[in-house]
């Protein structure tokens, strides 16, 4: 019991199982649609697109969030231009955007004095660090992206299963591509908080995935997956707290390690 309760003595541990919490519970609804449209290559690209915004947030000592924000609609909307204007695929756009703007956020930071420590950050994540004002933000924006996706969800859904069909009837199919771009960087902007640009795709794909595996159905899926997710998270921090390990990858390392048992429990 002392084991649970040695860490909530601490006020920064409670704000990052708060923080952890939510967080997981967004990516595992936004998960499950980038799983189900085999878009899991696009989180890792949109964690490295809006890392450029962040550093220049961090350069002029504004919130990171608005940084990231501004680059991650410009990302999304400059892949869907990109695509547009050269007939090439999704993935070609994306390729070459990501790696463009992250270049551009490394140039940026090297700026910095303190370049290798503020990099490290960025990377890995560090939700130990979570401010007050960070977990207030972090609550807002996640209510707002789940309340957007619970309008638009009948939409997102014809086009994830049936894109053919969604046009046929008239939905405007590349916006809502564009808008689920969007929705998808600004969750990776708030995870990246957590785990850090590097690992930010975990929490976008590993708890869905598990999830994929063990329902069929949208809503139980999506709960499979922030279940996972949040599980996940906690598990994570307490054994970052206790092993002195950095919390962002422990939290990565225990979705795998549930994942890989429901591939196990699957098999059998």
């Amino acid at each position: 019991m002392n084991w649970l309760l040695e860490p909530l003595q601490f006020e920064f541990f409670g704000r990052a199982l708060i923080g952890v919490a939510m967080i997981a519970v967004l990516c595992g609804v936004i998960g499950t649609f980038v799983v189900l449209r085999g878009l899991s290559y696009i989180g890792d690209a949109m964690a490295h697109a809006v890392f450029p915004g962040i550093v220049a947030a961090f350069l002029l000592k504004i919130d990171y969030y608005l940084g990231g924000v501004i680059a991650a609609v410009f990302t999304a909307l400059g892949i869907g231009w990109v695509t547009k204007q050269s007939g090439l695929k999704q993935d070609a756009a994306v390729g070459t955007v990501f790696v463009g703007m992250f270049a551009l956020g490394i140039v940026l930071l090297s700026r910095t004095n303190s370049y290798s420590t503020d990099l490290t950050h960025l990377l890995v994540g560090d939700p130990l660090g979570i401010a007050q004002e960070d977990l207030l933000a972090t609550g807002g924006f996640t209510l707002l992206i789940l309340g957007v996706l619970y309008v638009i969800r009948k939409e997102l859904i014809l086009v994830a299963f049936d894109e053919i069909e969604a046009r046929v009837i008239g939905l405007p199919v590349q916006r809502l591509n564009a808008f689920l771009l969007v929705l998808i960087a600004l969750t990776v902007v708030l995870a990246i908080q957590m785990v850090g640009t590097v690992l930010v795709v975990s929490l976008l794909v590993t708890a869905a995935s598990s999830a994929r595996m063990l329902s069929k159905r949208l809503p139980s899926m999506m709960m499979l997956a922030s279940l996972f997710g949040a599980l996940g998270g906690v598990v994570g921090l307490y054994l970052s707290y206790h092993f002195d390990a950095p919390a962002g990858a422990t939290i990565v390392l225990v979705n795998t390690t549930f994942f890989v048992l429901v591939l196990l429990f699957k098999r059998k």
